[in-house]
């Protein structure tokens, strides 16, 4: 299993999380939430401990594809300090914006409260020692961004995109991003999702109806390598909707093998990452 350096775990506030990986993409729609949700379950499937962080605070998607709508978190004291246990669901831990609010409430909040949360749910959640925290990002590149690589040492970034254009150029947005000089934050690899349409009937057929080579671009554009390419059938959905995602589908062999793949080239990407760079540090991010 990889561990980050030493030196990560002694600035951050989270010693005990050895590898912190941001998911994130320019845009919304390209089914950010899915691959992160799918990536940590495909972590743990693999022996590693593994939580997930739901960042998107618009729009939450996490307590819905892993079935925890309704539920919430419990509040533990703490030698005095009120911290959140977070919830569990089929091996990982997460923690979400979703388990305090209603499911139909919106989320009208400006950049100090957004900040405010992102920092509760780092600082005040008593998350276990894993080998891997998953951050679920919200598109573009805003305050909860700046707050989270703020708040801890990100170990990488998963870049989210799908093949067509309009999707690519917001993805390098993001990409840019992470690559400031005063963030400079790597970018371990891309997941090019929606990469073709196969229908269940014909399983041995792809209709490229995004058009191709998105995620090969955004690869190139960010000196990374494609993680993995996800195509588009309805058991992804189904299984999402469903609380119970694709990598958890035994019978969804097309779909399972895909974010399985994708989660063993992050950790390989994660490993060689550890081994040739410095350690990440907290950023200093003047607004």
């Amino acid at each position: 299993m990889a561990t980050a350096p030493e030196a990560q775990a002694n600035t951050s506030p989270l010693p005990h999380v050895k590898n912190i990986i941001a998911v994130a993409s320019g845009k919304g729609g390209v089914g950010k939430s899915t691959v992160s949700t799918n990536l940590a379950l495909g972590l743990k499937a693999q022996g590693a401990r593994v939580g997930l962080l739901d960042a998107d605070l618009y729009g939450p998607s996490i307590p819905t594809m892993l079935g925890l709508q309704g539920q919430r978190p419990k509040i533990q004291d703490i030698h005095g300090q009120p911290k959140i246990t977070p919830l569990e669901a089929h091996g990982i831990y997460t923690m979400s914006i979703g388990f305090i609010i209603e499911p139909e409430q919106a989320v009208v909040l400006r950049g100090p409260r957004l900040s405010g949360v992102i920092k509760q749910f780092i600082n005040d959640t008593v998350w276990p020692p894993l080998d891997y925290l998953i951050v679920d990002l919200p598109p573009g590149t805003g305050d909860i961004q700046l707050t989270l690589v703020q708040t801890v040492p990100v170990t990488g970034a998963v870049l989210v995109t799908t093949p067509q254009e309009v999707a690519l150029a917001d993805a390098v947005k993001a990409m840019n991003m992470f690559f400031l000089p005063n963030i400079n934050i790597p970018v371990l690899g891309v997941v090019e999702n929606m990469s073709w349409f196969t229908p269940a009937e014909l399983p041995d057929n792809k209709y490229y109806i995004f058009g191709q080579g998105g995620g090969e671009a955004l690869a190139k554009a960010s000196k990374s390598t494609v993680l993995g390419q996800v195509p588009l059938v309805q058991g992804i959905r189904e299984a999402g909707d469903g609380g119970r995602p694709a990598v958890l589908d035994e019978n969804n062999k097309v779909s399972r093998e895909a974010f399985m793949t994708v989660a063993q080239n992050v950790v390989r990407q994660v490993a060689v990452r550890n081994e040739t760079m410095d350690p990440t540090q907290m950023v200093n991010v003047q607004s």
